[in-house]
C-alpha cells in the first residue's frame, strides 16, 4: 500500500488481514466478530511511533477506535497502545 496520509504523533494505520498462520502455527482468527479485526499489516506510522514500523504484521485491540477510508480501501487508526503484539 501507498499510504497518501501521514499519521501524527503515535497514531498507526492498520490495514486488516484476513485468516492467517504464523510460520511457528499460531492460527490468527479473521475476526472476532464482523466488524472488529484484530489482526493488520501497519501501513502507516505517525513521528513518535517506536515499537512497531511499516510492513509489521500485528495483533491490536478488538476496539481500535477508528476507521478511515483510503481510496476506497477501509483502514483501521489508532494508538501505538493500541497494538499488542507484533507477529513474527
Amino acid at each position: 500500500d501507498n499510504m497518501k496520509l501521514k499519521p501524527l504523533f503515535r497514531n498507526v494505520f492498520i490495514k486488516p488481514l484476513d485468516e492467517q498462520k504464523t510460520k511457528s502455527g499460531i492460527v490468527l482468527p479473521d475476526k472476532i466478530n464482523k466488524e472488529k479485526p484484530i489482526f493488520g499489516e501497519v501501513v502507516a506510522i505517525g513521528s513518535e511511533v517506536s515499537a512497531v514500523k511499516i510492513g509489521d504484521k500485528v495483533i491490536f485491540k478488538k476496539y481500535m477506535p477508528d476507521w478511515v477510508k483510503v481510496d476506497d480501501k477501509d483502514y483501521l487508526v489508532g494508538l501505538e497502545n493500541d497494538i499488542l503484539a507484533i507477529v513474527e
